[in-house]
């Protein structure tokens, strides 16, 4: 008897499809202070770089791919803490992104084949 076939979840495949996003188009937003030299810019591209890779490797169902991009959301958090509106705005990003990859049918979605 074969096991039933993995199904990616909805609202999985969309923070993927947002994490993708999010890391292309900032990226190329970003890249201009790449060229200009400023101190803190490669730190910004490599952030994107990071969403991007958690987002398309999600969508292919790598377990360390969720909590990468999780762990991308509490970095956001961390470093927004002092800055109204956008530290609230970032907690319940990080609230909504972890309660999707971390349910159990996104965790049925990144168990490994059989």
């Amino acid at each position: 008897m074969s096991s039933p076939a993995r199904v990616r979840p909805l609202s999985v495949t969309v923070v993927a499809m947002l994490y993708m996003a999010v890391g292309v188009i900032g990226f190329i937003y970003h890249f201009r202070e790449l060229l200009a030299l400023h101190a803190d810019a490669p730190l910004i591209e490599i952030t994107e770089v990071l969403a991007a890779i958690a987002g398309f490797f999600i969508l292919r169902g790598a377990n360390w791919a969720r909590w990468l991009a999780i762990a991308w959301m509490a970095l956001h958090v961390v470093i927004s803490y002092p800055e109204l509106p956008a530290f609230p705005i970032h907690c319940a990003f990080l609230l909504v992104i972890a309660w999707i990859l971390l349910r159990p049918a996104a965790g049925r979605w990144f168990r490994p084949a059989a």
